[in-house]
């Protein structure tokens, strides 16, 4: 990574990822060397802090954040995002720890974050693929895409995927301290804010693979909020822009507009 983007951090979340965290961390390392990493631990009962401490101790790439309980995937990368800006990282970066994002194509989107001010990995641009999904989660995943994109206008094919890569001041731009999204529906806040900030955001294809160690922390809960959420900022979105549109239609304005463009006499 060339010093043109600053310092990289990755902060992984974890919650009961014991069985994963020395091969995440390992490939990681392997892929960028120069990135640091951020293990933020929601107090795993299964000693996930604790072998992260570990590796900490090994690896002064590696540093551990000691969460108090379990608050949600959201919760655990904003603190993850605070620790970063606080100590002067360029990027940070987010990835799971289950292994269902690829460490070595962290580069791929490292590569587009020097034209961009946000890079999301995406299983739906081409070139991007899913592996070892049943049909029903895939259903879900693109649905929800789709869902986003009509709701709230973006183009991202990808809305809800969490491999995502940030410039410091994205992140310092999108008024985080707001943000209330806990499960999934996080990584489309995230993106909407910034494309609503005016930040340049862009999809690079990668490859998913699901997990082989441990449970997915999806639920129905983390599905419905992602709904109920994008659902309400899509009707606040649109709306705004019907308020727009009919500001614009006023007879009053169009009369004087037209009586500027045509030099009408009064």
């Amino acid at each position: 990574m060339s010093d043109d983007l600053g310092r990289v951090l990755v902060v992984i979340p974890t919650y009961n990822e014991r069985e994963n965290i020395d091969m995440i961390t390992s490939r990681l390392r392997a892929a960028v060397p120069e990135a640091h990493i951020l293990i933020a631990d929601d107090n795993s009962p299964d000693g996930t802090g604790r072998r992260a401490d570990e590796l900490a101790a090994t690896d002064d790439h590696i540093q551990v954040l000691h969460r108090l309980g379990k608050e949600g995937l959201g919760a655990a990368y904003l603190a993850g995002f605070a620790w970063g800006l606080e100590r002067g990282y360029g990027v940070i970066v987010e990835l799971d720890a289950d292994g269902s994002h690829q460490p070595e194509q962290l580069p791929l989107l490292l590569d587009a974050l020097r034209d961009a001010d946000m890079v999301k990995g995406s299983r739906w641009v081409p070139g991007g693929k899913i592996v070892n999904w049943p049909k029903s989660r895939e259903l879900i995943s693109k649905s929800g895409s789709l869902w986003t994109r009509m709701m709230l206008g973006i183009p991202l094919k990808d809305a809800t995927g969490g491999f995502n890569a940030f410039r410091a001041d994205t992140l310092r731009g999108i008024e985080l301290d707001r943000i209330a999204s806990a499960g999934y529906c996080f990584q489309i806040d995230l993106a909407w804010r910034s494309l609503k900030a005016g930040y340049r955001v862009v999809e690079v294809p990668i490859t998913f693979v699901e997990r082989e160690y441990g449970q997915s922390k999806m639920s129905q809960k983390i599905v419905a909020e992602a709904l109920l959420r994008t659902t309400w900022w899509g009707m606040k979105h649109r709306s705004g822009q019907l308020r727009d549109l009919a500001a614009h239609a006023r007879p009053g304005k169009n009369k004087a507009r037209i009586g500027k463009n045509h030099h009408e006499l009064p």
